[in-house]
């Protein structure tokens, strides 16, 4: 299968259709995967078409980095390497990383940080990865247009940023991508954001395009969530939101039975036909599920099937937070 290409936003910055997060592998859904076995995933992906992996300094914390470099060391060239800066370790020795910190020259030190462990000599997408209401946006983007100036960083994008923060950076070095939560069950991001990605020329790539799993099927009211699985804090995982959501996926799986397709390559496809310049990356640690991702790639949603998914969606209440209260703060500055 030939995985097509496109283009984030205006900038020139061309990658497969769906890209790869790498997240998971390390950090963030229970035990570190075994290393091996993830860069073997890594080399499939690239085998399949794949172009465009998505990581940052704080999945492991490091160890992420290290991976997607290692994986990727043979095929540097061909494919485009997303990492992000913008959190320090929280000063009570917990080992968390929900302090932000996006101070020019903390960017800086991420930045050489980042190189070595991904082992390449530029930085393809430096994301901010998430705001930092201590640090004047206009000083981060300024920071990254030296970086890029400099030649450590080819393109600056953001993360979970609002709309008026994405215009003020954008006036001081042009984002390529905004890197933020959308699927059929976050649709927020279609009330200001899209149309702002629309009118600059911004390129969108959509993280938990699968609600974390959620929209494949494969997660019901009864499933158990490894401690270390950072679904197992979030109020729309909790059982009884889970057994409430239930119908979300069983739309996905109506449609997809006439499509002869899977809940999850239906969430994607949906999130492909929205605009040609959003570009998901859907996370996974197994091969097979690699497949059936790309396999969303095939699959055409008339407009009649997309009329009927955002009517029935609309229709859809889904319950719970998508994050603790404790991360609240963090998004959408």
């Amino acid at each position: 299968m030939k995985v097509q290409t496109r283009q984030l936003g205006d900038s020139g910055l061309n990658v497969s259709a769906l890209g790869l997060g790498c997240m998971g592998m390390s950090f963030g859904l229970g035990p570190a995967a075994d290393k091996n076995e993830m860069i073997a995933l890594i080399h499939e992906a690239v085998e399949s078409g794949v172009t465009f992996f998505d990581t940052a300094e704080v999945y492991g914390p490091f160890t992420n980095e290290e991976l997607v470099g290692e994986a990727l060391a043979r095929v540097r060239n061909e494919v485009v390497i997303a990492t992000k800066f913008g959190f320090k370790a929280n000063a009570d020795g917990s080992g968390r990383w929900s302090e932000l910190d996006s101070r020019p020259e903390h960017i800086r030190e991420v930045a050489e940080a980042s190189l070595k462990r991904l082992n390449i000599d530029v930085i393809d997408l430096f994301y901010q990865h998430r705001v930092d209401p201590n640090v004047p946006i206009e000083d981060v983007a300024g920071t990254v247009k030296d970086l890029i100036k400099e030649g450590k960083v080819k393109h600056f994008g953001m993360s979970e940023a609002g709309a008026q923060t994405i215009r003020k950076a954008h006036a001081v070095q042009p984002v390529t991508a905004l890197q933020s939560e959308y699927s059929l069950w976050w649709r927020e991001p279609e009330k200001e954001i899209i149309p702002t990605l629309e009118e600059l020329g911004i390129g969108f790539v959509p993280f938990s395009p699968l609600g974390k799993g959620f929209l494949t099927g494969k997660i019901d009211e009864n499933t158990i969530f490894d401690a270390k699985d950072f679904r197992s804090m979030v109020p729309r995982f909790t059982p009884e939101a889970r057994k409430a959501n239930q119908s979300m996926v069983d739309l996905l799986s109506n449609i997809g039975a006439a499509k002869n397709a899977t809940p999850a390559q239906i969430a994607l496809a949906w999130l492909l036909a929205q605009k040609p310049w959003i570009v998901p990356i859907p996370g996974t640690t197994k091969i097979h599920r690699l497949k059936e991702n790309l396999g969303a790639l095939e699959i055409k949603l008339t407009a009649d099937d997309l009329r009927e998914i955002n009517e029935a969606a609309d229709n859809i209440e889904v319950q719970g937070n998508r994050y603790p209260e404790s991360f609240q703060k963090l998004i959408n500055r």
